[in-house]
């Protein structure tokens, strides 16, 4: 391996929109994150169901007068 050109790795805290602080290794100085594990939907079981009607439904409703295959 060569010597001085590896950046220097050192220990930081991230910390999230929340405030929560995270420690960890980083080449970086200092690391914002918008999400983290305390504030996650997934992780904290607090999921909002944003999509009321489902994919397939909203599909079939747009495209509920169209006649495919025929042709005049």
């Amino acid at each position: 391996m060569k010597p001085d050109i590896h950046p220097k790795y050192h220990a930081i805290k991230a910390s999230c929109a929340c405030g929560n602080e995270i420690e960890l290794g980083s080449v970086n100085k200092e690391m914002k994150i918008e999400i983290c594990s305390a504030c996650h939907p997934f992780f904290t079981g607090k999921q909002k169901l944003v999509d009321t009607a489902g994919r397939i439904e909203k599909f079939k409703k747009k495209y509920a007068g169209f006649q495919g295959g025929k042709k005049k």
